[in-house]
């Protein structure tokens, strides 16, 4: 996880400070602002590294940062999931790759959730498929990792908050070299 660790550095170093689709915080930010949401709450070194590392598949493709405004939907969750796959045990990767599907989860079963979605969110939702079928919502529920997907995504929705203090993505490596240790 050492040598992933740094490649995830280094990119986000090189990547993560162009604006967050839309919001007002950078790729950066984000991805410390719901790691550090993820750890406050007790979630184990898996899920924490999931949050850190959820958007990756935007640093990863090469669309213009308006693409949703475009009508483009950049599949980032998969992407970053088949390119997190050869790096981290699933307890990383399913709830990457879930956390946009958690969102259309949580429109479709929890009103007020989709209410509280920011303008950005709610287009990229329309490119995703919109709010879940009761069908979806219910094959969704039996995916190993759902619970985790639907706590990324509320971390994920609270992680824009512009010129929040949150740790620094250093602070994270911990996590890295837990799951390397089998910790």
């Amino acid at each position: 996880m050492t040598n992933t660790y740094d490649t995830l550095h280094i990119l986000f170093a090189e990547h993560g400070h162009s604006e967050y689709g839309g919001e007002a915080v950078t790729q950066w930010e984000h991805a410390c602002q719901a790691a550090s949401l993820a750890e406050s709450s007790g979630a184990g070194a898996a899920l924490v590294v999931a949050a850190l590392v959820h958007d990756v598949g935007h640093l990863l493709h090469h669309l213009p940062d308006d693409a949703p405004d475009r009508g483009i939907d950049d599949l980032h969750e998969r992407i970053g999931a088949d390119w997190l796959a050869a790096k981290f045990p699933e307890a990383v990767v399913a709830p990457v790759r879930l956390h946009v599907p958690a969102k259309r989860y949580l429109c479709a079963t929890e009103e007020a959730y989709l209410a509280g979605l920011s303008p950005p969110s709610l287009t990229s939702l329309a490119l995703q498929g919109g709010p879940m079928s009761a069908a979806e919502v219910a094959d969704f529920e039996r995916l190993p990792f759902f619970a985790d997907a639907v706590r990324l995504r509320r971390w994920d929705d609270r992680a824009k908050v512009s010129g929040l203090p949150t740790l620094p993505f250093e602070h994270f490596r911990r996590h890295f070299d837990a799951l390397c240790n089998g910790v």
